[in-house]
């Protein structure tokens, strides 16, 4: 058995990266690398071993044969190496190493914003990285630590932590709108209105879901503009572009100095609350057990 060099176990590292990422850009941006130089250590790491790992061409990365086994073998072993890594968190003070997180941008915005800043000061060797992203992902083979997503979101195989109560989804628009637009009396008469879509992360447009008490109305209409985030929406609302659908705790503000009221106020829905999930195949790092003590004690939902 060869012994392993310094060199052989940093490009092993980096071709795991490579290969869950599906390629060398991605790799590279996760890495803050260039492909370049991700593309010299692999063929170094090949030149050794005397072994092709990759098929390259113009348009494409794929594993050979030996690069599949070699990633299969490598994975338990690197999967091990963290794990003992975290484990040594016990015995430290507080938290240390890199925590990666993917959220979705109602969650980062209502959860993470009003605490990040307080828990990189209390917690400075924890090193966090927030990828704010709606669209729905593998978090496992896109090297996070955790992400956070509506319950109804969240793959079963994970463990999944509540981190607040069930949501309220109201519909608003912008005094000036509502001036000289059509009558709105009841949720059919949304279909003469400009309504502004909203794209979700699974690439299906959403349709609003409307209660009161026993009866439900669900809107599908001509959407007059569509978008793929909150911020826009609400922004295209307040400027008189339409009428949108958002969680109330994200319209606290535009509600409160009148520059966005709520449509049909007797009418809204209670969706899925944001749960923080990772995976059940390793243990909570423990910077991920104070990023959630964290939210707990903050005064959100909880």
């Amino acid at each position: 058995m060869s012994l392993l060099t310094r060199s052989d176990l940093g490009d092993l590292s980096l071709f795991r990266e490579i290969a869950e990422a599906g390629g060398f850009r991605k790799a590279a941006d996760r890495l803050d690398m260039s492909p370049s130089a991700l593309s010299r250590a692999m063929r170094n790491l090949e030149e050794r071993q005397g072994v092709r790992l990759f098929h390259r061409t113009n348009r494409s990365v794929q594993l050979t044969p030996a690069g599949r086994e070699l990633l299969q073998s490598i994975h338990i072993g690197f999967g091990e190496i963290e794990s003992g890594l975290e484990a040594l968190n016990r015995y430290r003070d507080h938290p240390a190493g890199l925590l990666r997180i993917n959220v979705l941008s109602d969650a980062a915005r209502l959860i993470l914003a009003p605490i990040l800043a307080k828990y990189a000061e209390t917690y400075p060797d924890v090193r966090l990285e927030i990828a704010v992203q709606d669209t729905v992902i593998d978090i496992i083979n896109n090297g996070f630590d955790a992400g956070i997503r509506y319950g109804d979101n969240v793959p079963e195989d994970m463990i999944a932590l509540r981190l607040c109560n069930d949501l309220k989804w109201i519909i608003v628009a912008s005094p000036e709108y509502l001036e000289s637009a059509p009558p709105l009396k009841i949720p059919a008469d949304l279909h003469h209105h400009q309504c502004i879509g909203t794209r979700m992360g699974n690439g299906k447009i959403y349709h609003w879901e409307l209660e009161q008490e026993e009866e439900r109305f669900i809107l599908s209409a001509d959407w007059s503009i569509i978008v793929n985030e909150t911020i826009l929406s609400i922004e295209l609302a307040e400027k008189g572009g339409g009428i949108c659908y958002n969680l109330e705790h994200r319209v606290v503000k535009q509600l409160a100095d009148g520059s966005l009221v709520r449509v049909l106020p007797e009418w809204g829905s209670i969706g899925e609350a944001f749960y923080l999930y990772y995976s059940n195949r390793r243990q909570l790092p423990k910077a991920l057990r104070a990023l959630i003590d964290f939210i707990k004690i903050y005064p959100f939902y909880l």
